[in-house]
C-alpha cells in the first residue's frame, strides 16, 4: 500500500522509523537490535538509508598520499529486503544522486520492483566529504527532483534505453525531503519551498521533513507550504538526543538549531547518561505535542539506539 494510501485509510498518528545498514563488517544482528524491541508499538513502515560511496586519503607503500573510494554502509537493497520479508512490514528504501549514476539508479529501482517495494524516498544526498558544494557523478543527476523524474518515466514504461520501446510500467510512490530549518544549499526559505512545490508537482506523494527540535518550526514550515499549494502529507522527522556531542555535532551536520531551552539543559550534562535523559524527556515532549496535533505521522531517526524511541512509544502510542 503507498505511503498516501496508508495515511489517508489510517485516521490517526502513526508510528514510523528509519533504520541505518550496518557499517561494512556488520551483519543483519544490528538492525534486528533496533527494529524488534520497537515491533510492539506497530510501525507502519521502516525507513532503510542509502549510502553514497566517499573518498578519502591514506598513504600507499611508497609513503605517499593517494585518494581511495569507500562506502561506510553498503547493502540497502539486501537490507530493505530481508526486513520486509522477515518482519512483514512495508519498507520504504531511500533512493539517492549522490554516488550514483542514471544507469545505476535504474538498476537499483528494478531490483526493488522484482522484489515488490514500491514505496521510496528520493533524496539528492549528500557531497562528498571532500567537496565544498555537492557535485553529481558523471551520468548522474544533480537534483532530487531529476530523480523522482526518472522514477516518474519508470512507472510508465520509459527506460533509460531506448531501445527499450514497451517497457514494464513500475508502480512505485515517492516521498521527498522538506527542510523546516531551509536547506543548507537553498539561498532563502523561498527559493527551498520552490524547490519542494517543483517536486510535488513531478509527482511526490509526501514530504518527510528533515529533524527538528521545535516545533514551532514544523508547524509554520506546514504553514508555508500550504500556502504555497503543496497539499501532500508533510510528516514530521524527529530525533532523540543520545549523547553529550550531539549537542554541537547535529547543529553542524544536519543545519538546524536547538532550542535555547533544550541546548542549556545538555550542556549541564557531565555524562552521555545524563545527556540521554534530557534528550529523551525532550523527545517525549515533542511527540506528544504532534500528535495532539493530528500529524500523519511520527517519523524517528534511530541511528541505531531503539532503548529512547521505545520510551517515547508507550507514553505517546
Amino acid at each position: 500500500m503507498k505511503i498516501s494510501e496508508l495515511i489517508e485509510k489510517s485516521g490517526r498518528t502513526l508510528f514510523t522509523f528509519e533504520v541505518l545498514p550496518p557499517l561494512k563488517g556488520g551483519g543483519f544482528i544490528e538492525i534486528q537490535r533496533t527494529i524488534e524491541p520497537l515491533l510492539e508499538f506497530a510501525p507502519s513502515y521502516i525507513n532503510v538509508t542509502c549510502h553514497r560511496t566517499d573518498v578519502a586519503y591514506r598513504k600507499n607503500d611508497r609513503g605517499e598520499m593517494e585518494r581511495y573510494s569507500f562506502k561506510k554502509r553498503p547493502g540497502s537493497v539486501g537490507i530493505a529486503a530481508a526486513i520486509k520479508f522477515k518482519y512483514n512490514i512495508e519498507v520504504v528504501p531511500h533512493v539517492i544522486c549522490a554516488g550514483y549514476t542514471r544507469d545505476e539508479n535504474e538498476d537499483i529501482l528494478i531490483d526493488y520492483n522484482y522484489l515488490d517495494m514500491h514505496n521510496l524516498l528520493v533524496l539528492r544526498g549528500d557531497r562528498k566529504r571532500v567537496d565544498p558544494v555537492f557535485i553529481p557523478e558523471h551520468g548522474g543527476h544533480s537534483h532530487a527532483i531529476d530523480l523522482l523524474r526518472q522514477v516518474q518515466n519508470m512507472n510508465v514504461g520509459k527506460y533509460l534505453d531506448a531501445n527499450i520501446e514497451k517497457g514494464v510500467p513500475t508502480d512505485f510512490a515517492c516521498g521527498v525531503a522538506g527542510y523546516p530549518e531551509c536547506h543548507v544549499d537553498a539561498s532563502n526559505d523561498d527559493e527551498d519551498l520552490q524547490h519542494l512545490k517543483e517536486k510535488v508537482d513531478a509527482g511526490a506523494d509526501y514530504v518527510v521533513t528533515q529533524m527538528f527540535f521545535d516545533n514551532s518550526k514544523y508547524f509554520d514550515f506546514v504553514g508555508r507550504c500550504r500556502q504555497a499549494g503543496i497539499r501532500v502529507p508533510i510528516i514530521p522527522g524527529i530525533k532523540p538526543i543520545a549523547t553529550m556531542s550531539q549537542v554541537d555535532v547535529l547543529p553542524e551536520l544536519f543545519h538546524l538549531t536547538l532550542p535555547s531551552a533544550l541546548e542549556v539543559e545538555l550542556r549541564k550534562c557531565k555524562t552521555n547518561a545524563e545527556a540521554k535523559a534530557v534528550g529523551t524527556e525532550w523527545f517525549i515532549q515533542q511527540a506528544k505535542e504532534l500528535k495532539a496535533a493530528n500529524v500523519p505521522s511520527i517519523h524517528v531517526y534511530t541511528f541505531g539506539i531503539p532503548d529512547n524511541v521505545a520510551k517515547m512509544c508507550k507514553v505517546v502510542f
